[in-house]
């Protein structure tokens, strides 16, 4: 699967995870949601966090509930952003058990419980896990906090990737390079495609923008809240107080997103270093004229009241929940908005259904004709590409020890193809786990 990412690694007594995600996109993911864990939650001793993404940390306090009592590692970023996302994704499990008639899968308790037992290791750090593990994280490029767990064991070197970045990012440090794994766990979302070039992608952003001013539309963005709208921001930033367009009104209508923006604020010596360098003399890279970040849910009538042409960036990206439904509701039917896809839609989304150009959907149990001017582009995903995926595991092949990789948290083609192009190009052994498969290693 792409999402639900959740590895048990067992040494004898001692049993660690990497991640523990919500299943997201399908149509039983709820039902795989709130199934039992297939191991003992609290037989586990520590849960290793890849990053804050909510496929990546969504059932840990369903973990804690059924019995986890162990430590959680990850860095101070993707602690600090997981707590804002656990708390949204409460709110929103909530609101779809109370229409379910059933209870949902954890409460505030054990998010809170979840917290308490959140611990952090900065990059770079040596951290004795347990087990006679030592874990090393170090940064993906991913999204801000993102890592990559690198974990030795009588001299074996396992590599978790978790997501990996689509360096060189706007704002975050290129991924760093993997050199001498034996064994390595790897993502693969974008494992059979590539992404438009950097040039390409910031030409198409400001050509819709432009379209925008010069129709008299209204831009609507499903943008998610961590990464991508911090990009968008940034980007739109350099157009209207360096490029010279035009400033439009833009509206974030998400208070996750106003929220971590202030945690990339805060951390700001994470970021890369041309950016930190904006920010010191004086560019808040995040606010430009006619932005405004709304958070009071009374703040929408402000927004449709507001004149064209305008921009509305709102969650969730793959509009699959939260404020963006509303703005779908509202625009999706007129022939003078503009629909702008700048992230993977995972299939079975609304996101997913636009994108693929239907001439109807269902929002709310209502059906609308899609009239709006539909637009994507693929060059904001915050993953590698396929080519890229390629050089990262070649680059971590280099040294001759690599015995093999473990292809993961991709759509089966995407994750197949990937499997050949490694082991056609690189001649390392590749494979594709099936869901629940095991596999054993000597240590």
């Amino acid at each position: 699967m792409v999402t639900g990412a959740n590895f048990l690694v067992e040494d004898g007594d001692f049993k660690f995870l990497v991640d523990c995600g919500l299943i997201q996109g399908t149509s039983i993911a709820d039902t795989l949601n709130r199934e039992p864990f297939p191991y003992d939650p609290s037989s586990v001793n520590t849960l290793l966090v890849t990053h804050a993404h909510i496929d990546h940390i969504g059932r840990i306090p369903k973990l804690v509930k059924d019995g986890f009592s162990g430590k959680i590692i990850s860095t101070p970023e993707t602690k600090d952003i997981a707590g804002l996302l656990l708390d949204d994704a409460l709110s929103i499990l909530e609101d779809e058990a109370r229409h379910e008639g059933v209870l949902p899968i954890y409460d505030k308790e054990d998010v809170a419980k979840a917290m308490s037992l959140w611990q952090t290791s900065s990059y770079e750090e040596k951290r004795d896990i347990g087990g006679g593990f030592v874990a090393i994280y170090r940064d993906s490029g991913h999204i801000l906090g993102s890592a990559i767990i690198e974990l030795y064991k009588n001299g074996k070197k396992f590599v978790f990737t978790g997501d990996l970045g689509n360096s060189p990012s706007l704002l975050l440090r290129d991924t760093e390079e993997i050199t001498d794994a034996d064994y390595m766990i790897m993502e693969s979302v974008y494992g059979d495609r590539n992404h438009e070039s950097k040039e390409e992608r910031r030409a198409k952003l400001k050509a819709v923008i432009e379209e925008t001013t010069q129709t008299n539309a209204t831009l609507i963005i499903p943008a998610f809240s961590l990464e991508r709208t911090q990009n968008i921001l940034y980007e739109m930033n350099e157009f209207f107080e360096n490029d010279g367009m035009k400033n439009i009104p833009v509206f974030v209508d998400s208070p996750l997103a106003t929220k971590i923006t202030r945690v990339y604020e805060k951390y700001t010596n994470s970021l890369k270093e041309s950016v930190r360098e904006q920010i010191s003399k004086g560019d808040n890279v995040f606010d430009f004229p006619k932005l405004k970040f709304t958070v009071l849910s009374g703040d929408g009538a402000n927004i449709e009241s507001t004149a064209n042409p305008k921009i509305i960036l709102a969650g969730s990206g793959m509009s699959n929940g939260g404020r963006i439904i509303n703005h779908e509701r509202e625009h999706l039917g007129d022939p003078n908005a503009i629909i702008l896809m700048v992230g993977y839609q995972s299939v079975g989304t609304l996101g997913r259904q636009i994108q693929d150009g239907a001439k109807e959907v269902n929002i709310y149990g209502k059906k609308i004709k899609v009239r709006a001017r539909v637009k994507s582009i693929e060059g904001y995903s915050s993953h590698k590409d396929s080519d890229n995926l390629l050089l990262f595991a070649e680059k971590a092949g280099e040294s001759g020890k690599l015995k093999k990789i473990f292809v993961v948290m991709g759509e089966p083609k995407s994750s197949l193809f990937l499997v050949q192009k490694i082991k056609d190009n690189l001649d390392i052994d590749a494979v594709y786990p099936e869901y629940g498969q095991s596999f054993e290693f000597e240590m």
